[in-house]
């Protein structure tokens, strides 16, 4: 969850590091804080509560002092948000200091131990614990060397963890480490740099090596970089990538909030996720991913789609997708909760696993937990070479590019583009769909990033008009039926996120079954009604809504006549096959959540308590 960021080379280190914090800083935004290696070869701190900028004021100083720093930007697992409780923190003789990412589950039984042994604790974190027991090791096995004692020290630990460590007794030195935490190390000419991902370094070099899971490696100029294993200390050879990423993608192009630059690029990023793959006029899917597969997968007796958050709601799509074309029974599971119920799974079974980031924690356990009882594992993510992309038998990119917004719009489409793709390649390869059909619903899902750029187009002051009757709103309720059930509950995901008004997703069916007890003149409801589908009853519903003085806002097909007479507000989105229409109708709702969050003055990037890549449990 936390920011890492790293340098060794000869440019400014903290230009570098306050740099690199500020593109991190949508993972993790309560507290931060650079060490640097000063002129005198001693470690330099300076760290606070707060953003990147708070610490940027206090540590001007830093400025043209070193070559070598790191830096921190922090969402709390233990301890507050504090300034002692931030990092980076420094071991008791003051020589070695260390910034982390994760979680050390037995840090209490080593905080002991330490204590027994002399050592004093200054903060509530387990990072302060594993500091300090790298200078126990350092103490008491003077002939490890500077490695040797992190490597001891990480082979006491369990738990999830990504590293940067310096000692003031080895200057120009970096060691970095990971398990269960992504750590990418960029190559330059006689430089080096260290960061949670490749945003920090883009614009210096090309070439990186993303660390592999139990790994270490030492970084210096003399030395250049080392990978070790941590367990055994194996050398290992390092696997440079190229890096795809520019740095535009990472910049706001002129717009307030990433977020809304993300909503905009979706008809992009939904034809990047088809290009290549969606060849309507040879009437096929190319997807490597399943045709190396085919057969594993099209026998399936069931496929489990696990995932979490948007993902898990993109999951629920897919499993209406795939139920509907390829007539295999699929279950969705939230990742958090399915190792810890002893699910019955087996070899017959395929998991598909659904992760923007390819680092959520919880998604990776439970994709070890598949692995383990043989199930075939498939990955859909959108960062090339992240640790699901690695670990699964096969996989596919959604193509997406950077999501720097920490409430995903353009990942949640992309998501449903793919799994798209998906459904409809194994209806027309088990014969459930016949090819006329095939060749009618890939023609429109061809186009729908042209619905996706009309819809955006029509309903961005629509929805923006409608916000502002809304800020003061405290509850909002959130009503579909069929494929659009999900994309209730994706809407109210939204608005909680950024705005923090209190948001429920319901199938519409369901709300005579309890929900309906909170309607009145006060309660907003917003309704996904396209024509196709359950239509009638969707009506049906609106008039119950409005029996009971409920404020309607409708976001129907272009031209409906129905609903929208019955709604006090109405968004427009043009007319696609219903199971296309969660992407289309996913943008006015992520519009709409987006401009209540603004007039409410809220962080609409970096929504409190939440941060973009969930690494740790």
């Amino acid at each position: 969850m936390c920011g890492i960021v790293g340098y060794t080379g000869f440019r400014d280190a903290y230009d570098i590091v306050i740099s690199g914090l500020r593109r991190l800083e949508y993972r993790g935004y309560d507290s931060a804080g650079i060490v640097i290696d000063n002129k005198n070869n001693k470690l330099e701190v300076k760290k606070t509560k707060g953003k990147v900028d708070d610490l940027a004021e206090i540590s001007e100083g830093l400025q043209g002092v070193a070559h070598v720093g790191m830096g921190h930007t922090r969402w709390a697992t233990h301890g507050v948000p504090s300034d002692r409780n931030s990092h980076p923190h420094l071991s008791n003789n003051g020589k070695i200091a260390l910034i982390h990412n994760g979680i050390i589950e037995n840090y209490d039984t080593i905080k002991t131990m330490l204590i027994e042994n002399g050592f004093e604790f200054h903060s509530e974190t387990d990072t302060e614990v594993l500091v300090n027991l790298i200078q126990y090791f350092t103490d008491k096995s003077p002939e490890l060397g500077f490695a040797g004692a992190v490597r001891a020290s990480l082979n006491e630990v369990y738990g999830a963890y990504a590293i940067t460590v310096m000692h003031e007794d080895f200057p120009g030195e970096l060691i970095v480490a990971r398990l269960g935490s992504p750590l990418a190390i960029g190559l330059g000419d006689k430089e080096f740099f260290i960061a949670s991902d490749a945003s920090p370094f883009v614009e210096f070099t090309k070439e990186a090596v993303y660390l592999e899971e139990g790994h270490m490696a030492t970084i210096s100029l003399e030395n250049g970089v080392n990978i070790f294993t941590i367990k055994d200390n194996e050398k290992v050879e390092p696997a440079i990538q190229e890096l795809r990423l520019n740095l535009e993608q990472i910049e706001k192009g002129g717009y307030e909030h990433f977020m809304l630059k993300e909503i905009f690029e979706q008809p992009k990023s939904i034809l990047d996720t088809m290009r290549g793959r969606l060849l309507v006029n040879e009437g096929i899917i190319k997807m490597a991913g399943i045709w190396d597969h085919l057969e594993r997968i099209n026998k399936a007796e069931r496929i489990v789609i696990i995932a979490c958050g948007t993902s898990w709601h993109a999951g629920l799509i897919g499993e209406y997708l795939i139920e509907e074309f390829a007539r295999i029974p699929v279950e969705v599971e939230y990742a958090s909760e399915f190792r810890y119920r002893n699910p019955i799974i087996g070899p017959k079974d395929v998991v598909i696993a659904i992760s923007q980031s390819g680092e959520t924690a919880d998604t990776m356990a439970a994709i070890k937990l598949a692995k383990e009882k043989g199930a075939f594992v498939y990955g859909i993510c959108n960062v090339v070479d992240s640790s699901i992309a690695r670990v699964t038998d096969a996989g596919s990119y959604t193509h997406a590019g950077p999501e720097i917004g920490v409430a995903s719009t353009k990942a949640f489409t992309a998501q449903l583009t793919i799994l798209s793709l998906i459904a409809l390649k194994l209806g027309k390869h088990n014969g459930n769909l016949g090819n006329a059909e095939f060749m009618s619903l890939i023609a429109e899902l061809d186009a729908i990033p042209t619905k996706v750029e009309e819809v955006l187009q029509s309903s961005h002051e629509v929805a923006k008009n409608i916000a502002k009757q809304y800020v003061d709103a405290t509850n909002f309720l959130y009503l579909g039926r069929g494929y659009n059930f999900p994309s209730a509950l994706e809407g109210a995901l939204k608005l909680k996120e950024i705005s923090y008004i209190h948001a429920e997703g319901y199938p519409a069916a369901e709300m005579k079954h309890g929900p309906i007890a909170l309607i009145d003149e006060n309660m907003p409801i917003v309704i996904i009604a396209p024509k196709q589908g359950h239509y009638d009853k969707i009506v049906s519903n609106v008039q119950e809504i409005k029996a009971r003085k409920g404020q309607v806002i409708a976001v129907v097909n272009k031209g409906d006549v129905q609903v929208a007479s019955m709604a006090d507000h109405v968004i427009e989105m043009p007319e696609t096959s219903e199971c296309f229409s969660p992407i289309v109708a996913a943008i006015p709702l992520q519009l709409l959540s987006y401009y209540i969050a603004v007039y409410r003055g809220a962080n609409v990037d970096q929504p409190r308590n939440l941060a973009k890549s969930v690494t740790v449990e």
